[in-house]
């Protein structure tokens, strides 16, 4: 029996493109990260990878992300999930500014420590670890249950939620999983031994 679970970081957004903190803001993709996605599922098709069931966040970049992938696997009609508890990691009153201008708000180091450190969240928003508060309990409830009776499942999601499962599956520190990139568009395969643990890895980034 397989058991498989890929996560992809949705393709880039407009407001990627712009340079603005998103969140839980909901700008779709640009032209390219379209095309990241579609890339995406080309490279899962090579492998001979398809799916019984889909998750996604509640934004529309990730959800987008995946309606491409799916339509390259020629599986338009999956059964898919849609929840915030996948949500990317809500930036707060950073939500919208752009990240230059940010910085000459508030200094390089604070907004180095809202960004990159594991507990501190900015203001009004959540840190790494609060993000995580609300992935994980949701992934161990709804998604690896599914896994582990041998469902291949597509989790397309945000690189802080994304992360939080990450740091879980790898069994990563906190300060190396905010050090962990994690590309737009690029699959992620982990595959599991009959005890949930994890028998192999395959980041078709590297």
């Amino acid at each position: 029996m397989e058991r498989l679970l890929v996560l992809v970081r949705h393709g880039q957004s407009e407001w990627n493109l712009k340079n603005l903190f998103t969140g839980w803001k909901d700008p779709d993709l640009t032209e390219q990260g379209v095309e990241e996605a579609v890339k995406a599922g080309k490279r899962l098709k090579e492998m001979g990878l398809t799916f019984d069931l889909a998750f996604t966040s509640a934004l529309t970049r990730a959800h987008h992300t995946k309606a491409q992938i799916l339509e390259q696997l020629g599986q338009t009609g999956l059964t898919s999930i849609r929840d915030q508890a996948l949500n990317e990691r809500d930036y707060g009153d950073l939500t919208g500014l752009n990240k230059d201008d940010t910085r000459k708000k508030w200094g390089d180091e604070q907004v180095h420590i809202w960004r990159r450190s594991y507990d501190m969240p900015p203001p009004g928003g959540e840190s790494l670890k609060m993000t995580a508060e609300r992935v994980l309990p949701y992934f161990e409830a709804k998604i690896m249950p599914e896994v582990m009776k041998g469902q291949r499942v597509l989790v397309t999601a945000h690189g802080n939620s994304l992360r939080s499962l990450i740091m879980k599956l790898e069994g990563l520190s906190p300060e190396e999983i905010l050090k962990r990139e994690v590309s737009t568009g690029v699959p992620i395969i982990y595959r599991f031994n009959e005890d949930g643990s994890v028998a192999s890895i395959k980041d078709l980034a590297d």
